[in-house]
């Protein structure tokens, strides 16, 4: 019998967790896995991109299926949120309306849905958390720690990068008896296929150009990469900046952008399905982020050969190896500033660097980390059975 697992999502909004979980639902196998996803909300721009063999439950609707009409959205809206609610206190009542079978293991695929697989009226399913955050940046220190104890009650707890979980031991001093680092996959090939699609997009932006793509937030350092290049363009070094995503900062930075006389040369181009031509196009790819844990698109910057700046934060440099295929800085306006210099100024460095990245492709064993997912789960349903007989 194929072992029965569930992944919990909130929604399909573009994230780095989303896509993480929908490479897994297409590349584990399923000789040995019958998948489900759940969804809260039937919403995001990844929603095609679930793979059709894949079962699907839906709690409610999304807001595309909504109304056209204002007012009835809102109260759509409104309705939605009560019944959202009312099956987050009445977890059984959700099972028993929407989730027809019992699972061997259920999955938080981040700590959005941690209460969601707590809450599963299903006792006997192994509970595996997903972790991709670094505590120790978040503001509210009370929410970090409630959500590294809610971390002891899963039954086992999957990290993104060793740096995340090491954090925790360190500045929080708990351990999880079951835990592993498994790192998120990137397939080199399809990368650099989707990168070569055709693109007319920088035709009328000055180049060089530096391409960044993350959430519009505040942690994420793009206001302080506005300042570094508006000083890099006062002192006379002609480039231009790509920024692919949205956020809750998009209007603070186009309001600085613009009070700064920048648009010509700062360009904030929100979120795309595939930002690899944009990548692909740029002259180098910077990362100007406070805090993160593995983020995806690193990899994917050496994956199409680009040289990197990126902050020394979370799990990157157990991406980058610095001064070979990228370069680390700390989170600071100068180290900034002198990097992204000395990229416009030095194209020796710049070579040296893409020749490093050539080899970087050894660094992406996507078959490996299918394989350590597979055995965290195979070995959760062992222990299951065992509990079962016991």
């Amino acid at each position: 019998m194929k072992i029965k697992v569930l992944f919990r999502l909130r929604s399909l909004e573009m994230g780095g967790v989303q896509r993480v979980v929908l490479d897994l639902l297409r590349n584990l196998p399923k000789e040995k896995f019958d998948f489900t996803l759940m969804l809260n909300l039937y919403q995001g721009e990844l929603i095609n991109e679930i793979p059709q063999d894949i079962k699907v439950i839906v709690v409610e609707k999304g807001k595309e299926q909504m109304s056209l009409n204002p007012f009835i959205k809102k109260i759509q809206l409104a309705w939605r949120r009560i019944k959202l609610n009312f099956y987050s206190k009445f977890p059984t009542i959700l099972y028993l309306l929407k989730v027809p079978e019992n699972y061997d293991i259920e999955i938080a695929s981040s700590y959005a849905e941690f209460d969601m697989v707590l809450k599963s009226p299903n006792k006997h399913s192994r509970k595996i958390a997903w972790f991709h955050t670094d505590v120790s940046y978040d503001v509210n220190q009370e929410r970090a720690i409630e959500r590294i104890e809610k971390m002891k009650k899963f039954d086992h707890v999957v990290f993104c990068a060793k740096y995340i979980r090491k954090v925790i031991e360190i500045n929080y001093n708990v351990t999880y008896p079951s835990s592993s680092v498994i790192y998120n996959a990137i397939h080199v090939d399809e990368v650099r296929d989707k990168a070569s699609e055709s693109f007319l997009e920088y035709q009328n932006i000055g180049k060089p150009i530096f391409c960044s793509v993350g959430r519009l937030h505040s942690r994420k350092g793009y206001n302080m990469l506005i300042d570094v290049h508006n000083r890099l363009i006062k002192e006379g070094f002609k480039h231009s900046i790509v920024v692919l995503g949205d956020g809750e900062e998009k209007e603070n930075l186009i309001k600085k952008i613009n009070q700064l006389n920048l648009e010509e040369t700062f360009k904030l181009l929100g979120t795309k399905i595939n930002p690899y031509p944009y990548i692909k196009n740029a002259n180098y790819f910077v990362l100007p982020t406070r805090s993160e844990a593995y983020p995806l698109v690193i990899n994917e910057a050496l994956a199409l050969e680009k040289p990197i700046i990126s902050t020394d934060v979370g799990g990157i440099p157990e991406m980058i190896d610095d001064e070979v295929d990228g370069v680390l800085i700390k989170y600071d306006e100068n180290e900034m500033y002198e990097s992204m210099k000395s990229f416009l100024i030095n194209p020796s460095l710049v070579n040296e660097i893409i020749e490093g990245t050539k080899n970087a492709k050894m660094k992406f064993d996507e078959n490996l980390i299918y394989k350590q997912v597979a055995e965290v789960f195979e070995q959760q349903y062992q222990l299951k059975l065992e509990n079962e007989r016991n």
